[in-house]
């Protein structure tokens, strides 16, 4: 399992702001839960990584920060 951080650059819905929006792991499968860390939290389950890119990487406005700990 490995940890990351959705950064965001710049809110292209002005809905979740800037800067580390969202916590998640990819899962040794492939699978990704996404923890929002905004003012309207919610948890998401999603089939890889790529697709959380294509849904919430906003064309290169939200960046993938890998949690090196």
């Amino acid at each position: 399992m490995t940890k990351f951080w959705l950064d965001r650059k710049e809110d292209a819905s002005g809905i979740s702001g800037t800067g580390p929006v969202a916590q998640g792991f990819v899962f040794d499968d492939g699978k990704v839960v996404l923890r929002w860390l905004t003012e309207f939290k919610s948890i998401g389950i999603y089939d890889s990584l790529s697709d959380v890119e294509a849904i919430h990487g906003h064309e290169g406005k939200t960046l993938i920060r890998w949690d090196n700990r």
